[in-house]
């Protein structure tokens, strides 16, 4: 491809962007660095992950607090964004791009950890409270809005109730609780697909 080539293919991405803008916003919840890969509370971002491979997309460019990408699912164009602020500050990252974009909450799909649903589940909802987890209470507070898609990972309850639950979601899984997580997966980016459709009825039938 010469210069002339390069330019072209360049102006040619930008109007396609521009003709098809980006209608929905998928996260993948999580903190930052790698002593935190494979833990129970970045199931969101390892979610985010296997997206972004099927979708043939790098998540790799640094905006709004995050690592973000963009793709198309189901139709629609889609900003894939893994939140950098940690996770208690996830709702400062997710609105930043939302006010950007003008996204409304209702085109906000959130994937995070979830502790009541057992390794290998997967719980979704329309909207709702947060559930004791405070990177969806971020968001909640920072988009002045409970009415986001949440697609909940099962990571598995404490073993005990005397268990640190900092300690629990902070540490990583065992080899068998990691497979089953990552089956996971795949059905989360297929009942995005159906969500960003409109039938977020089927995906929890399907997939809860």
């Amino acid at each position: 491809m010469n210069i002339d080539e390069l330019f072209k293919k360049i102006a040619a991405d930008r109007e396609a962007k521009a003709a098809c803008p980006i209608t929905f916003i998928v996260a993948g919840l999580g903190n930052p660095g790698k002593e935190y890969d494979g833990t129970r509370h970045n199931a969101g971002f390892a979610a985010l992950d296997h997206i972004s491979e099927k979708c043939g997309e790098k998540v790799q460019k640094a905006k709004f607090d995050s690592l973000v990408g963009e793709a198309n699912i189901g139709g629609a164009r889609v900003l894939l964004m893994k939140p950098q602020t940690f996770m208690n500050s996830s709702g400062t990252a997710i609105s930043a791009a939302a006010d950007f974009y003008k996204i409304p909450p209702e085109n906000v799909i959130i994937l995070c950890d979830d502790i009541t649903q057992a390794p290998g589940k997967m719980r979704i909802r329309k909207s709702g409270s947060a559930g004791g987890h405070n990177g969806l209470k971020s968001i909640i507070a920072f988009l002045d809005s409970v009415n986001f898609k949440r697609i909940r990972i099962g990571v598995g309850a404490k073993p005990t109730p005397e268990y640190d639950l900092a300690d629990w979601v902070l540490g990583k899984f065992s080899q068998d609780d990691k497979k089953l997580v990552n089956s996971c997966y795949e059905n989360a980016y297929n009942a995005i697909e159906l969500i960003i459709k409109g039938d977020i009825e089927k995906a929890m039938c399907a997939y809860n």
